[in-house]
C-alpha cells in the first residue's frame, strides 16, 4: 500500500465537511439547527431533519490530530448528546488511542456501516468518455448544482440552497455533467493545500448508467492537479453483500487505492 499520510487523508475530508456546515445560509441554518462546535481537538457537526446521521450529525477529527483522554471523549459525547438525535463518531484503524473504539462501545455505541477510504495521486488521470458535457460551474449554476446533489442523494429539497452555496465558494470546485442544457450529474472538490477531497457525487435517476460519475471523477482530478493538489481522497460505503457498489466500482476504476475501512460508531438511540 502506498504510504499516504493518515492524518492528511482524514483531515481533508473533515475540513470539507466543516466548511460545508459553515457555508449553510442563515435560513437553512435556522430551519435545521445546523451547528459547528470545537472541543478537545474534535469538531461536532449537528443538524436536524436531515439524514443520514453519518453525514449530517457526527463528531469528526476525534483521535486523528491528537490522542484524546477518556474524559475528553466524554466531553465530546456530552456536546453531541445535546442535539437529542442519534449521531455518528467515525473511527479509523489508525485512530488513537487504540482504546477509542472500546471506550465508545462501553458507552453504548454500536458499529454501523463502515466507509472505505481511498486515495490516489492527482496526476496521470485515466481518460474518461461520456456522451455528457462536463464543465466547472460557478454561482450562476448554484441552484442547479444544489438540486442535482440533493435529488441524487434523496435529501430534503430545502437543503438544495445549502449545497448550492458551495458553487463559487473559496477552496471548492464544483463540476456538473449536462445533456445539452439539462443538468444530469454533479460533484465537488475541496482543496486543502496539497490534498483534495472528492465528494458530493450524485447523478439524477434519469441519467444513470451513462458514465457521468466516471467523467466527473476524471474532471475533478484534473481540476485538483491544476490547482496544485498532489493527493486526492474520497470514500464510499464498504463492500457488503446487501449494499449497492456502483460508486465503489467507479472509484476503483478511476485508479483510487483502497486504504482502510473506517467504522461509523452510532450513538445509542435517543
Amino acid at each position: 500500500m502506498t504510504p499516504y499520510d493518515f492524518a492528511a487523508v482524514e483531515n481533508v475530508e473533515f475540513a470539507a465537511a466543516i466548511d460545508l456546515f459553515r457555508a449553510a445560509p442563515g435560513d437553512v441554518r435556522a430551519a435545521h439547527d445546523i451547528e459547528v462546535r470545537d472541543i478537545a481537538g474534535t469538531t461536532c457537526l449537528t443538524s436536524r431533519g436531515i439524514e443520514p446521521a453519518t453525514m449530517f450529525r457526527r463528531a469528526v477529527r476525534l483521535g486523528v490530530a491528537r490522542e484524546p483522554s477518556e474524559s475528553e471523549v466524554d466531553d465530546v459525547i456530552a456536546i453531541m448528546n445535546r442535539c437529542g438525535l442519534r449521531y455518528a463518531v467515525p473511527v479509523a484503524p489508525q485512530s488513537r488511542p487504540s482504546a477509542l473504539a472500546s471506550w465508545l462501545e462501553s458507552r453504548g455505541f454500536t458499529r454501523g456501516y463502515g466507509w472505505m477510504k481511498f486515495a490516489r495521486p492527482c496526476d496521470r488521470v485515466p481518460h474518461a468518455t461520456s456522451g455528457l458535457a462536463v464543465r466547472v460551474v460557478g454561482r450562476e449554476h448554484a441552484s442547479e448544482f444544489g438540486r442535482v446533489v440533493t435529488e441524487g442523494f434523496g435529501l430534503p429539497s430545502a437543503t438544495a440552497p445549502w449545497v448550492g452555496s458551495l458553487a463559487g465558494r473559496a477552496n471548492w470546485v464544483c463540476v456538473m455533467a449536462f445533456e445539452g442544457d439539462t443538468p444530469a450529474a454533479a460533484g465537488a472538490v475541496y482543496l486543502d493545500r496539497d490534498h483534495a477531497w472528492l465528494g458530493l457525487g450524485a447523478t439524477l435517476t434519469s441519467h444513470r448508467r451513462r458514465g457521468a460519475q466516471t467523467a466527473l471523477l476524471a474532471r475533478r482530478l484534473n481540476e485538483a492537479a491544476a490547482r496544485g493538489a498532489r493527493v486526492a481522497v474520497t470514500e464510499t460505503g464498504e463492500r457488503v453483500p446487501d449494499r449497492p457498489s456502483a460508486s465503489y466500482r467507479n472509484i476503483v476504476r478511476a485508479g483510487f487505492e483502497e486504504l482502510y475501512v473506517r467504522q461509523n460508531y452510532l450513538s445509542p438511540a435517543a
